[in-house]
């Protein structure tokens, strides 16, 4: 039976779907913002092509599905035994590891020769980037602070965007490095909380398994006072336009929104702080960085 382009851009676009459920490629709202925000602030003082622009872009899908990828064909067996993510493409059988590790490859092909495109320097940089980003599936086994772990690896993004456009690192960057990393860290505690009793059986490390939800969520609040504190010295350190400043008050509102419709007692309405606050967050920020730039 002849095989029509009707049925190859089927199956095409079937695959396309399940790795992107894999990979929960709509998450990737939560780092983009604060990487395009560095790509912004440095046009400020540098020129960007579009061309730079579309590689960083490739480089952050790539490095993001590598990371993600790995972590599911490292996990799979944790969450063949989890009813919360026994669906997931590979323990509900949609995809096989050897899938998922061919993805994972290609991802990370991908993200190195964007690199590359960049420049000497990030191409450079990409293997131990790669690298961060991998490790942090293993974190989890045997340290409490993966959440830290898995902030800092994604806090790269900015940082890399930034190096991608000028060459060299600057304070402000590393504010928004730090903004992202906390930010990130503080959501994924928070997270974290509904597997407590699988992770304490399972004798996994996280930090509401090791130290409880109510301490946990105490330091995923202080977590996120350092995010709001880092965006502040942020705006002083760019020296940028006051408009910034509501944008600033906006996200501390939906910050402090986040832990109180989060409680130990109650985490019914975690997924809307998890994804739909988080995500408003973090176009917040990027609409913010985009009006100082328009009205400097």
């Amino acid at each position: 039976m002849p095989i029509s382009i009707k049925n190859i851009v089927d199956s095409l676009q079937q695959k396309i779907v399940i790795y992107s459920k894999m990979i929960k490629f709509s998450h990737t709202i939560f780092a983009l913002p604060f990487a395009l925000s560095a790509v912004v602030m440095a046009w400020q003082n540098h020129d960007v092509v579009i061309l730079d622009l579309i590689w960083i872009l490739l480089a952050m899908v790539g490095a993001r599905s590598a990371a993600m990828g790995f972590n599911r064909i490292v996990d799979a067996d944790i969450d063949a035994k989890n009813p919360r993510t026994l669906i997931r493409e590979i323990p509900s059988g949609v995809l096989t590891k050897k899938d998922a590790a061919l993805f994972v490859f290609g991802s990370s092909a991908l993200f190195i020769f964007s690199a590359a495109m960049l420049g000497k320097l990030c191409f450079i940089l990409s293997f131990p980037v790669l690298f961060f980003l991998l490790f942090y599936s293993v974190t989890k086994r045997f340290t409490k602070y993966c959440h830290i772990y898995l902030g800092f690896a994604i806090s790269l993004a900015p940082l890399g965007a930034w190096i991608a456009i000028t060459g060299y690192i600057s304070f402000s960057v590393i504010l928004l490095t730090l903004a992202l990393m906390t930010y990130i860290a503080g959501f994924d505690i928070l997270y974290a909380c509904q597997d407590i009793d699988f992770d304490r059986e399972h004798k996994l490390f996280s930090m509401p398994a090791k130290l409880g939800a109510k301490k946990s969520m105490i330091i995923s609040s202080l977590l996120h006072l350092m995010t709001f504190i880092f965006l502040t010295a942020l705006y002083f350190t760019f020296k940028m336009n006051p408009i910034f400043i509501i944008f600033l008050v906006a996200i501390g509102f939906f910050l402090v929104a986040e832990h109180r419709i989060v409680t130990p007692n109650n985490l019914e309405k975690i997924d809307i702080a998890f994804f739909n606050i988080n995500s408003l967050i973090s176009i917040l920020l990027f609409a913010g960085v985009i009006a100082n730039a328009i009205t400097s």
